[in-house]
């Protein structure tokens, strides 16, 4: 497992797992790990397409510790109409923050150069100190009709400089390292600026997803998809923010991640330094 500069372990398992299936990437448990190969079965169940235009051209960031559902939640919404590459620096095996292992379905270096979405989700924040993955986001962020995030993911963005004077959205914990990068922090579960689009913590992928789909292609195709997913959320509790919540949660919570944000602070601030390494500084 990945840690920071300080040796400091910054994974978010502690807070937050989740598994969903899914097509077009390859998922197993880690008691399956030994023998998983790299042959891939197809499956035979994929939907057909919901419209007749030519499919979208989508990269999703895949790396060691992301958060599963920040991937999987949006790569359902998308799979059956766009083109989705899963990508990562190799094919091999990974482990997500879940303890779910999966693999790249592409490299970066054969990653289209021109897409429709460059998408990346939260995780092991340390990848934002990723000197290879942030030239590629900033390469594919400059072309991409939009750049786009889930959870964290908008902290990893920022680092590669492409949410600068931007509106964005990100976890409730990580919200406010936004003005770091020179974005603009906002409260919301999605947020759009322009062709930037982010979505908050975590289950906000598959809003986050379904806003990015009724873009491309339409609200009747978002619909549809919606409809397929019957996603009508109706949940048990109504703790899914900090306010909401309330203080004695929010305590426990806190007490939960521990001094996350005490490590989380100066990994950012380091970033932050360094983003005029991968795009011009606005001033």
């Amino acid at each position: 497992m990945e840690t920071d500069e300080t040796g400091t372990n910054v994974n978010r398992r502690r807070f937050v797992s989740a598994a969903a299936m899914t097509s077009g990437v390859i998922l197993a448990g880690r008691s399956g790990q030994a023998n998983a190969t790299n042959t891939l079965q197809a499956s035979k169940t994929k939907l057909p397409p919901m419209h007749g235009e030519k499919k979208p051209e989508v990269a999703m960031l895949l790396y060691p510790g992301v958060t599963l559902l920040d991937l999987i939640g949006p790569q359902s919404v998308l799979a059956s109409n766009c083109n989705v590459h899963v990508v990562w620096k190799n094919t091999d095996l990974l482990e997500t923050d879940s303890g779910i292992v999966m693999k790249a379905t592409s490299t970066l270096d054969a990653c289209p150069k021109d897409l429709d979405v460059l998408f990346v989700p939260g995780g092991e924040f340390s990848i934002m100190r990723d000197d290879e993955v942030l030239r590629f986001l900033a390469d594919r962020g400059t072309r991409a009709r939009y750049v786009t995030s889930v959870c964290g993911g908008s902290i990893v963005l920022g680092a590669a400089g492409l949410l600068q004077g931007y509106e964005a959205t990100s976890h409730w914990s990580a919200r406010d390292k936004l003005p770091l990068f020179g974005a603009i922090p906002v409260e919301s579960r999605v947020v759009r600026d322009r062709n930037r689009i982010s979505g908050g913590g975590v289950t906000a992928g598959i809003d986050f997803g379904l806003v990015l789909l009724a873009e491309l292609l339409g609200e009747d195709v978002a619909k549809m998809t919606q409809l397929m997913l019957e996603y009508d959320p109706a949940p048990p509790f109504d703790a899914g923010t900090p306010a909401k919540a309330g203080p004695e949660i929010m305590g426990k919570m806190q007490k939960t991640l521990g001094s996350m944000s005490d490590v989380l602070t100066p990994m950012c601030a380091a970033a932050a330094k360094d983003m005029g390494k991968y795009m011009p500084l606005v001033n």
